[in-house]
């Protein structure tokens, strides 16, 4: 058979039917009445004639048809359909697409069932730690050179905790991506030993009676806003985590009954913890929340009620009263843990479920949230009442646990 040349490609003319070119071996250029020119492959699979698309001339050259052709014969003679081959190779590039990294990644996070600060926190992660970065990439088609490098930029800028975070972030989107199928595996496995290990970190932390009541009384002088040194003033006598106090909802606080229902999804150790309030806690927040209630967080961030109030806040107020080197807002909870054993004598086990440790029965058996809650309201109120007092004289009070 007579192949087909360039210029015969070029100066075919159409008809009032669909015209046939044939260059051998199955191809051919199909001409329409309109005048739009497609190369074609027909071939036979599994007893049947079948057609491939090849593409347009002249965009697609007589040299790449023929060079289409036989890549295509040579699927055919390996048991592929080239027709099934390329819709295959068309889902896959349409996948790519649509399965982003950062399109999994919402996917992933709206069928969670978490609270709203736990979302905000993951929304923060993806949005500033993670998708400029691999939120255009296909999700399939990230490998681990790549996650790292992402994180090492967290990495660098000294922000290890949101590093780890993020990393955890990433891992999970991948999974979701595995178990739907846009991807084979989760690279963030592979980041084991790869990323720089969290520093032991020391948390200041005032013991001594007449230097606490120092510290408050500096406290209740401080400059800061109204939000932060309402959140200054409760820090010790709720003894949280500063993660726990700083993303407070209102939600979670009832000041009918005193207690503030922090849920499992903020907490470290992912069990639900019940916080009594004493007196006075109940007074500063009724305080706040006639500012900033009665929804969203309890101390927002300065710039809008939609985020809680930045980790380095109660920092920075602390360093604005001269006490940076000295106490910590994470210290507060080791204040609380020396001081109610030492100077009141409350007991341990009960301090330790207040600080929302793992504190175990003598069977081994975990205790639940509300073990010993009317004993450890009795000891937070003891506390506020001892702090005021530390506040308002250098003489400690005696101690009055049981």
């Amino acid at each position: 058979m007579r192949q087909l040349s360039d210029m015969a490609c070029r100066k075919a003319a159409p008809a009032d039917k669909p015209r046939r070119m044939f260059d051998g071996r199955g191809l051919y250029l199909e001409v329409s009445p309109a005048g739009g020119k497609l190369w074609r492959l027909k071939y036979r699979f599994d007893g049947k004639e079948r057609r491939l698309a090849l593409g347009k001339y002249p965009e697609v050259s007589l040299t790449e048809a023929r060079k289409r052709r036989e890549e295509a014969r040579e699927l055919v003679a390996k048991g592929i359909d080239p027709g099934q081959a390329k819709k295959d190779a068309k889902a896959r590039k349409r996948a790519a697409v649509e399965n982003t990294f950062e399109a999994v990644a919402n996917a992933w996070l709206g069928r969670q069932n978490i609270g709203a600060v736990t979302r905000a926190k993951i929304e923060w992660i993806l949005r500033e730690k993670l998708n400029p970065y691999l939120g255009a990439r296909a999700v399939g088609e990230i490998e681990p050179p790549e996650l790292l490098a992402a994180l090492r930029r967290c990495e660098a800028a000294g922000i290890l905790e949101t590093t780890r975070r993020a990393r955890s972030v990433a891992g999970r989107v991948f999974r979701y991506a595995v178990a739907c199928g846009f991807a084979q595996r989760d690279p963030s496995r592979d980041l084991q030993g790869a990323l720089a290990s969290r520093r032991p970190v020391s948390h200041p932390a005032v013991t001594d009676p007449e230097t606490l009541g120092e510290l408050l009384r500096a406290i209740e002088g401080s400059q800061a806003s109204f939000v932060v040194k309402s959140a200054l003033r409760l820090a010790p006598m709720v003894f949280v985590r500063p993660g726990e106090l700083r993303s407070a909802a209102w939600s979670e606080i009832d000041l009918e009954s005193g207690a503030w229902s922090i849920p499992d999804a903020r907490m470290k150790m992912r069990k639900p913890h019940i916080v009594p309030l004493a007196r006075q806690a109940v007074e500063i927040l009724r305080e706040v929340h006639a500012a900033t209630g009665p929804d969203g967080f309890v101390f927002p961030a300065s710039r809008g009620k939609g985020r809680p109030m930045s980790e380095n806040t109660l920092a920075a107020a602390l360093a604005g009263i001269g006490w940076r080197d000295r106490q910590s807002a994470h210290g507060f909870r080791a204040t609380a843990r020396t001081l109610l054993d030492e100077a009141l004598g409350f007991r341990v086990d009960w301090i330790e479920h207040q600080l929302a440790h793992e504190v175990k029965d003598p069977l081994g058996r975990a205790y639940n949230r509300t073990q010993h809650l009317p004993d450890r309201r009795r000891m937070m109120q003891a506390w506020a009442d001892y702090l005021e007092t530390l506040r308002r004289s250098n003489q400690p009070p005696a101690g009055r646990g049981e």
